[in-house]
């Protein structure tokens, strides 16, 4: 489904005729509804589109499908991630939980100014190595926050027992005169306050020990380190971590941190009381791509966008809610936050020792409203939509739909987006770019339709009154745009009208003025996980072909041949720390040396053929078979599929390639494959609702913050109205339609879009496009 939500005033003039949704799989004959849509696409036009990227089969053709409109709103397509405990994630708590605030008032204590006169505590000569004398007193110094009588009156007796054993009696009296100093000596150096060495420690763990005692005793103030010969020496921290600087920048400051700065735990140790160096939230968002809103925390927080991690992304065109974690931010300013967030919000913080790694979720629940809703002749009896009989013949219909989508599944097909929405698809650009055909491959990237250009010379010369197809603004300043540096040259004036969301576009163009028909290098600008997703579409094409041919050469049955997983998934980032590379479809990078096919091991499952008396023996279902992404380190089917990969690759569609050659010199595009599951299917845990409306903008389900806001209503005038606000006037007088509301769970990797196929069939799911010519 298409991401892209354009306002009024970014498309042109349509035709009347031209339809307010579009339909994602081509209308069936004879559907019947409360209305009839006299727009619509031409019959099978969809279907023309899916044919021609291998999206042609069904599991259950035979059984009747039915149509509906998809994100008219985009309160209509709720998403929440399963997380891996099983539980379905929901925004709960925009604000710091009781217990987190406890932990960082018992964690990070402020240190209190006294009142009193500065006091010098004196040094002892031979207590201290290094500076012996007490240096000037600074304008700038910090009061004596503690005598080291305060120091040891306020030092927990656990503490200083637990000193007493790791130092000795001798030597903690010297340490709380060292702290006091570096309190009073606030803006003194560390060398000007002496140092502290205790015995010889042979033993490593204790070591630790007295390392960490330090830092948590002292909040930070004095620094500890392990001298060759065994003994820990003690020194003050930096003027900077004992807030003496004299307006030097430190790295995270005040304000970043918020009113709590002077709390924020220094260290390993901070963190670890604290639960660990990761924050993790809850990210809820509306009409917003995940990283639209991570960008937006990141220039708040002033911290990079790679510092947050999450499982994977989420529609734009929707309401999703998904976990997410940042290394060592301090919470205290990121309730303020949703003050400014629009249409996002943040909460339920919790500090966990790792980040979130790619993947780490156990899928995503879904809550999908079909509207506007159609249905094959003789389910809507005589056309009242509202009847008993009609929603029971629908209630039927949809539920033995769903009831066959959980038990015999649907094709894990990658959809209509993975190919791009231009003229040129993006397995074309990624053909080229295999080829060596780089040129050719750049070509296409550039590559625009002509209606588009028109539609451009139409909007320059004033004709306001032309009828032209649908079209976004974005898209006719593309095409302007290219064409300008195609007859020209003129790169800047180019790249002036080109809209900043087109990066491959803006940086073949730029390169090439810089340095002409260096078109491998052009390529090379592009950002990494855009072109690789060129190269992934075309690996997309040919699965989905596959994945055709396997179902009608042996259907539903595990034959000899068939390749099935041996290993759980591993992942390379987990040993590393870092998390995976996707592409800009979201798909995992998986680039070993092209010499050392060890290393795919790490990264992916391996798969293995199965004998003919392991594909009779039952153990195996259709839903354990894979099928290769074309690629050097994979496996291919021991069937007639390994024929078939041969001879649609070697086909003028498939490109003249070798799928056993796909080593390349240029490392990013050497594909090592990957395996797929042929079929999926959703959890057991599914729902469905039919209700009938008249509004167009009623709403079905509420959101994770609609449910928040009310909730914090309830418990502040201790109102309980769950009355909806009654239609208005004038949407009494719509006809009434029937919208189905589908509640449904598929695993990470899989794709509503597919299933919604699969479910509907050739009536299709219709996504909702305004019609701007009214």
């Amino acid at each position: 489904m298409a991401d892209e939500d354009e306002s009024r005033r970014k498309r042109i003039k349509m035709s009347n005729g031209d339809s307010g949704s579009e339909s994602l799989t081509a209308p069936v004959q004879g559907l019947v509804g409360a209305t009839t849509d006299a727009g619509s696409p031409a019959p099978d036009a969809q279907a023309v589109k899916e044919a021609e990227v291998g999206i042609t089969q069904f599991v259950s053709p035979d059984l009747p499908g039915f149509s509906g409109v998809v994100k008219k709103r985009y309160t209509d397509f709720l998403v929440n991630e399963i997380l891996p405990s099983g539980e379905v994630l929901h925004l709960k708590d925009t604000e710091l939980s009781t217990a987190l605030k406890t932990a960082i008032a018992e964690t990070a204590t402020p240190v209190e100014s006294a009142s009193a006169p500065p006091q010098d505590t004196p040094v002892i000569a031979e207590e201290i190595e290094g500076k012996t004398g007490e240096a000037e007193d600074d304008k700038t110094e910090k009061p004596a926050a503690e005598t080291a009588d305060l120091v040891l009156a306020d030092l927990a007796t656990e503490d200083r027992e637990l000193l007493d054993q790791l130092f000795g009696p001798e030597t903690t009296p010297k340490l709380l005169n060292l702290y006091s100093r570096s309190i009073t000596k606030a803006s003194s150096r560390p060398g000007e306050l002496g140092k502290v060495k205790s015995l010889v420690i042979t033993d490593k763990d204790q070591r630790t020990s007295l390392h960490q005692a330090i830092r948590r005793i002292f909040k930070s103030n004095l620094d500890s380190t392990t001298d060759s010969d065994g003994t820990i020496v003690v020194s003050a921290a930096s003027v900077q971590q004992r807030g003496g600087g004299k307006g030097k920048r430190k790295k995270q400051s005040g304000r970043d941190r918020g009113q709590g700065a002077s709390q924020l735990p220094r260290g390993k140790l901070g963190w670890s009381e604290l639960g660990g160096d990761y924050l993790h939230f809850t990210l809820y968002k509306e009409n917003k791509d995940t990283m639209e809103v991570i960008s937006f925390l990141s220039r708040q927080l002033k911290v990079a966008p790679k510092a947050f991690q999450f499982a994977g992304t989420k529609d734009r065109r929707g309401a999703t809610a998904q976990r997410v974690s940042v290394f060592r931010i301090y919470p205290d300013r990121m309730p303020k936050l949703n003050a400014s967030l629009r249409m996002a919000a943040i909460g339920d913080y919790e500090y966990q020792k790792q980040g979130l790694e790619l993947g780490e979720l156990n899928g995503n629940e879904f809550v999908i409203t079909l509207r506007d809703c159609q249905f094959p002749e003789g389910v809507v009896e005589n056309g009242n939509v509202s009847s008993p009989e009609t929603i029971a013949k629908v209630t039927e219909l949809v539920g033995k739909s769903l009831r066959d989508l959980r038990e015999r599944g649907y094709f894990n097909y990658y959809g209509l987006q993975r190919f791009g929405t231009f003229a040129t698809r993006t397995d074309t650009t990624g053909l080229k770019m295999l080829r060596g055909e780089f040129k050719e491959a750049c070509e296409s990237i550039l590559h625009y339709s002509p209606i588009a250009l028109a539609a451009a010379q139409d909007v320059s010369s004033g004709d306001q009154e032309a009828q032209r197809p649908q079209i976004s603004t974005d898209d006719i300043l593309r095409a302007k745009a290219i064409h300008i540096f195609q007859t020209t040259g003129n790169g800047r004036d180019a790249l002036e009208v080109l809209p900043r969301k087109f990066t491959a576009e803006s940086n073949i163009i730029r390169l090439l003025c810089q340095r002409k028909n260096d078109y491998f290098g052009a390529l090379q600008s592009i950002p990494r996980n855009l072109r690789l997703m060129y190269v992934h579409a075309y690996q997309s094409l040919v699965w989905n072909f596959a994945a055709g041919e396997r179902w009608r050469l042996y259907g539903d049955k595990v034959v000899e041949g068939d390749l099935v997983l041996v290993s759980e998934f591993k992942d390379e980032t987990k040993a590393t720390g870092q998390q995976a590379e996707v592409d800009a479809d979201g798909e995992e990078i998986v680039l070993p040396d092209a010499d050392d096919s060890a290393a795919v091991d790490d990264m992916f499952e391996r798969a293995r053929a199965l004998t003919a008396e392991e594909a009779a023996s039952g153990k195996y279902s259709i839903f354990d078979i894979v099928l290769p992404l074309p690629g050097f380190d994979i496996l291919y089917p021991a069937n007639k599929m390994t024929d078939f990969y041969k001879e649609f690759m070697g086909s003028e569609k498939g490109g003249k390639l070798d799928p056993f050659d796909m080593r390349r010199s240029w490392r990013d595009i050497s594909l090592s494959g990957s395996y797929r599951k042929m079929l999926s299917r959703p959890g057991a845990d599914y729902s469905f609702e039919v209700k009938p409306y008249r509004a167009e903008d009623e709403q079905f389900v509420k959101t994770d913050l609609e449910r928040l806001k009310e909730n914090a209503s309830k418990s502040g005038d201790g109102s309980n109205d769950n009355n909806q606000p009654s239609a208005a006037p004038e949407a009494l007088e719509q006809p009434e339609k029937i919208a189905v509301i589908l509640k449904f769970q598929l695993g990470a990797s899989q794709y509503a879009t597919m299933a919604l196929r699969e479910l509907m069939k050739t009536g299709g799911a219709k996504e909702y496009k305004p019609d701007f010519a009214r």
